[in-house]
């Protein structure tokens, strides 16, 4: 596997791109993609050139079991 490290160029490898249905046609969404040796990356849809976020599978289930259980909800801003 490359080196990757975070904040990295989305663009500088070679990824499929997946995001959640429920998003806006907006742009307002981020994209998920798996890389090699269990690597997720993550970035903002409005920049696909821009920087990806590097996770391992653990630490996106353990931040995606938190969001299930409501654990950031006091980030979210009433519209």
């Amino acid at each position: 596997m490359k080196d990757y490290r975070n904040g990295i160029s989305a663009s500088s490898f070679s990824a499929v791109w997946t995001k959640s249905r429920k998003s806006a046609a907006n742009g307002q969404c981020i994209e998920l993609a798996p890389l090699e040796k269990g690597v997720v990356a993550l970035r903002n849809s409005r920049d696909p050139h821009g920087p990806a976020l590097l996770f391992t599978v653990e630490e996106l289930d353990a931040f995606l079991d938190g969001a299930k259980n409501g654990e950031f909800d006091q980030l979210l801003v009433a519209n």
